[in-house]
């Protein structure tokens, strides 16, 4: 699926011819003519369009899939960088430890927290 502009005229729009028998040299898609952001009016097949669609999902669903698969994954950060995470000094993490609010867990033989934990103080509502 390509289309056609000539140089001359992409600063101010686009020229597209868009059929296989005028296709040359300055050869464009779909994403790369939007990513130009010049207005213009385009005639599309709808097979063409048809295809664009089913590209556009199946880019937006690997998107999403890594987005998800990224907030499953648990993490473990060190006292100093929960600390930073929520602005509290040591002894708060300390005392919320005792107290059951935020564990710690062992983790190659010094204190850890689990994100997961982390992200439930920070935002409450997402329980």
């Amino acid at each position: 699926m390509l289309y056609h502009c000539r140089a001359e005229e992409l600063k101010d729009s686009i020229y597209l011819l868009g059929t296989a028998k005028h296709q040359k040299n300055n050869e464009m898609n779909i994403n790369e003519i939007l990513k130009t952001g010049v207005n213009l009016t385009v005639s599309v097949g709808i097979n063409e369009l048809r295809e664009w669609h089913r590209e556009v999902i199946a880019d937006t669903r690997r998107e999403l899939e890594e987005v998800v698969l990224s907030d499953k994954a648990e993490t473990y950060p060190t006292v100093k960088q929960v600390s930073e995470i929520l602005k509290v000094d040591n002894t708060t993490l300390w005392r919320w430890n005792k107290k059951g609010y935020l564990k710690t867990i062992e983790f190659g033989g010094g204190r850890r927290y689990k994100m997961s934990d982390v992200k439930a103080i920070l935002n409450p509502k997402a329980k």
